[in-house]
């Protein structure tokens, strides 16, 4: 498919940004006590060597709060100031009433609406396009773009293939509109391949088989992954999203000053990055820090680029995510602060 190639009508930025992860970290070492794994393992395939695990109890909304208010703040904002909140997730509190409703709620956003979507991994890709759409119009002023999951709720930890890949985290954007010349949100890409389905999914628990006896005595509440297909696919869109991107913008390569891409494997990464053409010292990884946190991991390694001066204001910035679906999303942007 070819997607949704599409340019904003007014210029937005994203004025502010924060991330929150849970304080309790879970090493590679603590893995090899509940499943048959060991660190060195787990970092030549993956390249984690930690992640941050939520305690019993706490949901994806108690995640986005503080990194809201926090964005909130950073952008001199008031919650009242909020018109609207997107949340990319694929772990919601629950499946009604919508995430976005209790963090709305939760940080005393009095004037803003919103609603969740579901793309996995590229959650965080595909609400900040579709929050900067709506500011973009002018009918919004500011929205929060939120990609956040708790994936830990959601491991088979028999499983020993995907349950060292994830972790648990949250990222918010705050998105504004932009005055002309200002550090903005350039163009998008986003495609969807619904044959990628099977490939990567949570089997039970929806409408098509309704949580059961044996739908739980079949663990198909958890995640089921074929590695050897999202590998492929991640790397294949990855490249070819991100060059038509840059084609079409008739930006090069050599000019980006970061690539940021979802933080799922670092193997996915650099394989894509080397078919771009990318100097490895644009390209972001943190995957060691905190595992796959799908639709929190763009903004946390936007976050951490900002914390070690890689990110500046005026740069200009490459997002790529894949996710299950499959789900495909590229953003070019001019960072704003």
């Amino acid at each position: 498919m070819r997607g949704n190639d599409q340019r904003f009508v007014r210029p937005v930025k994203v004025s502010a940004l924060a991330t929150y992860v849970p304080p309790r970290v879970m090493t590679n070492a603590d893995l090899e006590k509940l499943v048959n794994t060991n660190d060195d393992w787990i970092r030549q395939r993956t390249g984690i060597i930690e992640r941050h695990v939520v305690d019993p109890g706490v949901g994806t909304s108690a995640l986005v709060v503080p990194a809201a208010q926090q964005a909130i703040a950073q952008a001199g904002l008031t919650p009242d100031d909020i018109d609207l909140i997107v949340v990319g997730t694929t772990t919601p509190d629950t499946v009604f009433p919508s995430t976005a409703c209790l963090i709305q709620h939760k940080i005393g956003a009095s004037n803003a609406w919103g609603f969740d979507l579901g793309a996995a991994c590229s959650g965080f890709t595909y609400a900040l396009t579709t929050a900067a759409e709506f500011v973009s119009t002018g009918s919004h002023r500011h929205a929060l773009a939120v990609g956040a999951d708790v994936m830990t709720s959601i491991l088979d930890y028999q499983d020993r293939a995907t349950c060292i890949l994830f972790g648990d985290g949250a990222g918010v954007a705050v998105v504004s509109p932009a005055s002309d010349g200002e550090p903005a949100i350039i163009d998008f890409i986003h495609e969807i391949d619904g044959s990628g389905g099977p490939a990567l999914c949570l089997p039970a628990g929806g409408s098509l088989r309704p949580a059961s006896h044996k739908t739980v005595d079949q663990r198909l509440h958890f995640i089921h992954q074929d590695g050897q297909a999202v590998f492929k696919f991640a790397v294949r869109k990855t490249t070819e999203v991100c060059k038509r991107i840059l084609e079409r913008n008739a930006i090069s390569v050599d000019q980006l000053d970061l690539f940021v891409s979802h933080q799922a494997n670092k193997r996915i990464i650099m394989s894509a990055a080397e078919r771009l053409g990318l100097d490895e010292k644009k390209v972001v990884i943190n995957i060691e820090r905190y595992g796959n946190t799908t639709g929190a991991t763009i903004p946390l390694a936007l976050k951490d680029s900002i914390a070690d001066g890689r990110l500046n204001k005026g740069d200009l910035v490459l997002l790529a995510s894949v996710g299950a679906g499959f789900t495909v999303g590229s953003i070019l942007l001019r960072w704003a602060f």
